[in-house]
Parts: structure tokens; C-alpha cells; sequence
């Protein structure tokens, strides 16, 4: 009966400071986020099952990660440069229909990757595409290059 007790506060307990740091829509989540929900839930789980089953053991834990997260979270809204880092900037992979080999090197990506979310967005070939950008939150933006080229 321990057992369900400590996984249902571990539960409720994250569900509470995840709402308490604060939330980002899924497709806006930076490498930042998911590194501090993954860490949360491997704290809580450390809490349940490892040989130091105590529940403050892991509150103090999360607690410490939250706070650390709202520090850093502070610091990239007051600091571009820090944003920058933590974040990194977006990357454009694709100009004018032609590919920016340097950056997709450079990052590790396939251009099949580009190409599947060219197709999702409804292209059909590079010269349809004015800009096709790595997002901070590692989702690719497709640009059209048919319509208004000079406003983007």
C-alpha cells in the first residue's frame, strides 16, 4: 500500500509543479522543457522504487529542480544572450529552393526530414519552398515561395 501511496503523491506532486514552473504549447517545447520533465519524472520514480523510499527525499529533490528551472527560465526572459544559448537560434536549411548544406551538416539532419515536412505542408518540390527553418523546438517551418517572397 506504500507503494501506491508514494506513486500517487509522485504523480500528484509533479502534476503540481509543472503547473506551478509554467508551460509552453507542445510544438513551442524547447530541448529545455523536455529535459526538465524527463528529469522530474526520473526524480519521482527514484522516490518510489529506489532504496531511499523517502517521500521527502524526493520532494526535496523536486523542489530543487523546479526552483532551478525557474531560475534559468528568469534568466532566459531577462537575457537574449542567455536565451540564445539555452535555446539555441532557428536554422535555415533550405533558401530559394536550394539547400543549405552547411547547416545541415552541421546539425545531423536528412533532407528526407525536409522533404517529409515539405510534403506535410504541401509542397511538392524545392522550388516551391522560399525558406525552410529548424525551429528552436527542433520542428521544421516550411516558408511557400509562390505568394509574397519580399515580406517574410
Amino acid at each position: 500500500m506504500a507503494a501506491v501511496f508514494r506513486a500517487v503523491f509522485g504523480y500528484l506532486f509533479l502534476v503540481f509543479v509543472v503547473r506551478v514552473v509554467g508551460r509552453r504549447p507542445g510544438k513551442q517545447m524547447a530541448p529545455f522543457d523536455y529535459v526538465l520533465i524527463f528529469f522530474l519524472g526520473g526524480l519521482t520514480l527514484t522516490g518510489m522504487v529506489a532504496n531511499d523510499r523517502s517521500l521527502t527525499n524526493a520532494f526535496v529533490q523536486i523542489i530543487t529542480v523546479a526552483l532551478c528551472h525557474f531560475v534559468l527560465t528568469a534568466l532566459r526572459r531577462r537575457s537574449n544572450r542567455f536565451a540564445v544559448w539555452m535555446d539555441g537560434t532557428p536554422l535555415v536549411l533550405l533558401r530559394n529552393g536550394q539547400w543549405v548544406e552547411e547547416t545541415i551538416r552541421k546539425m545531423n539532419f536528412s533532407r528526407d526530414d525536409i522533404l517529409a515536412a515539405m510534403r506535410s505542408n504541401g509542397q511538392r518540390n524545392l522550388h516551391e519552398v522560399h525558406y525552410a527553418v529548424l525551429e528552436r523546438s527542433g520542428m521544421i517551418t516550411i516558408i511557400p515561395g509562390g505568394e509574397e517572397k519580399g515580406s517574410q
